[in-house]
């Protein structure tokens, strides 16, 4: 494991704002943090990067302590935090060359690639960027290092539609070079689009942690009857979670194949139909009910 974290509290007086978590981050994983503001999700950041010192429990990335060896773990990732903020003075060309130059082999290279791909003027002061146009030069100036870790904290935040979907391309990329990828996210599809793994925090604590290809394959299923439905058969009985309402209409949950289910319903009673995934919202919202 690249990434372990074990019962990490993060207390301030009578104030918890990490309590007990414990996870771990395989090597090419791509893990996402999600849950509303005052979560946790910054401060198990932080305290991942050694910039807080724990209240107890322990964190290591590639078996370092991440607070008492924060220099070298800090050789082994790159980190975007969700408030970066340059010197307004200089271009953004003479930040990502500042940049590269703290890492051996630089990376400027692969910077100029990035804010191409990003298209991004980087001519431009950071004092005349704007707030987009910042967060893409802090993408650039932390996706282009090799190391083994990267962590972003709303890496997508004040983007349009079209850089969001960019930089997720760019995080897969990323994984694909063998990276590890980890980030937090308000953006649900985001976070389903890319991560092998979400941990769902709520008020400090870890509350679940799920794997996107379970949640992939659950899917809900409602129907409209004109009789009475008849018991589902073999396997496919202990695959699915069946409530039938008073008005005749039947909800059915499953997290297995499609095709015997299918097959099942077509021998019922029905006069409509509607199937859909049950995604990573239904999963979040046990926890963080919308209003």
């Amino acid at each position: 494991m690249l990434v372990q974290a074990s019962s990490l509290t993060k207390q301030y007086g009578n104030f918890k704002a990490l309590d007990q978590c414990s996870f771990e981050v395989a090597r090419g994983e791509v893990l996402g943090l999600l849950g509303p503001n005052g979560a946790g999700k910054t401060t198990l950041l932080r305290l991942l990067m050694g910039f807080l010192k724990p209240t107890s429990g322990f964190a290591r990335i590639d078996g370092l302590d991440c607070y008492l060896q924060s220099v070298e773990v800090h050789r082994r990732l790159t980190y975007m935090p969700g408030d970066a903020r340059f010197s307004r003075k200089l271009s953004g060309r003479k930040l990502l060359e500042f940049f590269a130059k703290l890492r051996q082999p630089p990376a400027l290279s692969t910077a100029r690639r990035l804010v191409e791909r990003l298209e991004l003027d980087d001519s431009r002061r950071v004092g005349q960027m704007s707030t987009g146009m910042r967060q893409k030069l802090a993408l650039a100036a932390t996706l282009a290092p090799e190391v083994p870790l990267v962590v972003l904290d709303e890496p997508t935040s004040n983007l349009d539609p079209t850089a969001r979907h960019g930089v997720l391309q760019l995080l897969r990329e990323a994984q694909q070079a063998g990276k590890t990828v980890l980030f937090s996210s308000h953006v649900m599809s985001e976070v389903e689009e890319v991560c092998d793994r979400v941990i769902i925090l709520q008020q400090g604590r870890l509350v679940e942690t799920i794997r996107m290809s379970d949640i992939r394959r659950q899917h809900r299923i409602q129907a409209e009857l004109t009789g009475p439905l008849n018991p589902p058969y073999g396997k496919l009985a202990d695959q699915l979670q069946i409530t039938t309402s008073k008005n005749g209409t039947v909800t059915i949950l499953t997290d297995g194949p499609l095709e015997p289910l299918l097959g099942w319903l077509a021998e019922q009673p029905l006069s409509e139909l509607q199937i859909e995934p049950i995604g990573l919202r239904a999963a979040y919202e046990r926890h963080h009910p919308s209003n």
